[in-house]
């Protein structure tokens, strides 16, 4: 329980909080129909790409670090 409750905690940051934001954003407008679904799909692909990304990224690099530690 202790190991989900960290990683909840661990989610929690700027960059997390502003990829949820403009994904519900834009999902809303799209649902509204203030804006089209084409266009909602590639911003929250981009921003859906980077998040993840970024985030593949700093797990190797934070692997990498541990390997050259040993």
């Amino acid at each position: 329980m202790r190991e989900i409750l960290s990683r909840i905690a661990g989610l929690i940051n700027v960059k997390t909080i502003v990829t949820f934001a403009v994904t519900f954003i834009f999902t809303m407008l799209s649902l509204h129909g203030e804006i089209p679904a084409d266009t909602v799909m590639t911003v929250v692909v981009m921003v859906l790409g980077f998040y993840f990304g970024t985030q593949f990224e700093k797990n190797n690099i934070n692997q990498g670090d541990d390997k050259n530690d040993k």
